[in-house]
């Protein structure tokens, strides 16, 4: 795996329940505009790396299949990986291997989701996910088992609701200035506390709105990429990791998937202390505390300190550690595999100082992709610089 490999373009659809285009629309539209990005066209594209979640989500059997054509696949190999919430950064770690490998010179990753399909809400097709005897039973959703989780770690480290809502609040202002986002207002910490309750302590202004949405990226060797491009960023580290599926077993108050998926990019990229040689990090935030339980698992700080960084303004866009400037899933929206690709490519514009209103204050010559999901025991890091 000695080969190089940089992002040389990007491509990002709004994200809002789109009642009119298909998937396969929104990975279209997606990919031209990676490939316009950067000059390039499907001729120039070894193969493709294809992302999305479950094909309930979309209402559409072999969805993988149903794809291919629109992101590009057609006459081209291509795989489809899905590990839930995290396959947007699982994506690009297994693009790099086919560019990494020297087996293609390039290839086109491509993230897509689109759950409005789904009547009269997704969150129905989880309940079949959980295990037929111990699990379904209980009539699980992921609420609860978020709720489960947000009040373990609360009560772990003495937080309030307060503590938590700061990073909605942040993230949903961050997205202001994002023009993909879903639903862009301001918010203030009453806001959130005032909000529905959903299964205590979520409310609704804690969870990332549900959204269709397609993002791609293209990667390339360094021989290519020095060709297109005169600001290629690199994929310096990829990481991840599985936890027990059963969330009866696991730490609720810590991802440890998260941390050993961290541990692993970042000894590919060399970083030895996160907290000082990551500039700018994009956590995956589908609720507000996990932005902070991710942001300990990758080792940005010690257990239990991330609430006291976003109070002290840390994490905020024009802080020392900027995380989630883009507004993340909770301001910007939340299509399930595409979400963690939204991460590496604002990352991408980040780190190439393209990315506008949300450009960060701080110079940043590195910066952590992070995704999450499937049994909520999945963890996906990406480490990019320049």
């Amino acid at each position: 795996m000695g080969n190089r490999v940089a992002i040389v373009g990007v491509g990002m659809t709004k994200f809002v329940r789109r009642a009119l285009e298909t998937g396969k629309e929104l990975s279209w539209l997606a990919s031209k505009m990676a490939l316009d990005s950067c000059g390039m066209t499907m001729d120039q594209i070894g193969c493709v790396a294809l992302g999305t979640a479950p094909d309930t989500f979309d209402g559409v059997h072999m969805k993988g299949e149903y794809l291919s054509d629109g992101a590009g696949c057609w006459g081209k190999p291509y795989m489809r990986s899905y590990v839930g919430g995290g396959t947007g950064v699982f994506s690009v770690a297994q693009g790099w291997y086919h560019v990494a490998s020297g087996m293609f010179d390039t290839c086109l990753v491509v993230c897509e989701e689109k759950m409005s399909t789904f009547q009269p809400h997704a969150q129905a097709a989880f309940l079949t996910i959980f295990d037929h005897t111990t699990e379904r039973p209980l009539k699980p959703n992921l609420l609860w088992i978020f709720a489960l989780e947000m009040n373990r770690y609360m009560t772990a480290y003495g937080l309030k609701k307060e503590d938590i809502a700061r990073v909605a609040v942040k993230n949903k202002n961050n997205a202001l200035d994002h023009p993909a986002a879903q639903i862009a207002a301001p918010v203030t910490i009453e806001d959130v506390l005032n909000s529905e309750v959903l299964a205590w302590p979520v409310q609704r202004l804690d969870v990332s709105p549900v959204s269709d949405g397609a993002v791609a990226v293209i990667l390339a060797n360094e021989s290519v990429a020095r060709r297109v491009t005169d600001k290629p960023v690199w994929i310096e580290g990829c990481g991840w990791a599985l936890d027990t599926a059963y969330w009866t077993n696991r730490d609720l108050c810590y991802s440890r998937c998260v941390e050993e998926a961290a541990r692993m990019a970042y000894k590919m990229a060399g970083v030895t202390d996160p907290r000082h040689q990551i500039h700018v990090a994009e956590p995956y935030d589908p609720f507000d505390y996990k932005e902070l339980q991710h942001l300990e698992g990758l080792m940005l700080c010690g257990r239990g300190e991330a609430a006291q960084l976003t109070a002290d303004g840390v994490t905020a866009r024009d802080g020392e550690l900027p995380v989630c400037p883009s507004g993340g899933l909770l301001g910007v929206g939340n299509p399930i595999a595409a979400a963690g690709l939204m991460k590496v490519a604002e990352l991408f514009w980040q780190l190439r100082g393209e990315a506008g209103k949300r450009q960060i204050a701080r110079k940043a010559t590195r910066g952590v992709a992070q995704a999450w999901g499937d049994l909520m025991q999945v963890g996906t890091v990406v480490v990019l610089g320049v």
